[in-house]
């Protein structure tokens, strides 16, 4: 296989290795606030903070706490159509596997 084939070769959207490469693309992302959705209401659960990948785990950091520890084969992280985000969604480790869905919002810096 050559270079050019490699490059162009597509990963399949739910495979692991599309898994981690979402994953580590969020690797080091300063956020600017998270929310979470309760009863049809977007609720800010956190401000400022980061997403970080470590062990195979992706953690997001907010308000002095951790509000998601999850595996990244078991995440689905898909950007907001503005860009200026990213929904999570997984077993959250922290809360014994109890399924969470998060909108972090990024820092925008201007380049």
């Amino acid at each position: 296989m050559g270079f050019m084939e490699m490059l162009l070769r597509k990963k399949a959207p739910n495979s692991a290795a599309a898994r981690k490469s979402r994953a580590m693309e969020l690797h080091g992302q300063a956020i600017k606030y998270v929310t979470e959705r309760v009863n049809e209401n977007d609720n800010v659960v956190g401000r400022g903070g980061s997403i970080s990948v470590r062990n195979g785990q992706l953690i997001l950091f907010s308000s002095d706490k951790i509000l998601l520890r999850a595996d990244v084969l078991t995440l689905d992280a898909s950007y907001l159509l503005s860009g200026d985000g990213v929904v999570l969604t997984a077993p959250n480790l922290e809360e014994a596997g109890k399924e969470r869905r998060y909108v972090a919002y990024f820092v925008y810096y201007r380049k």
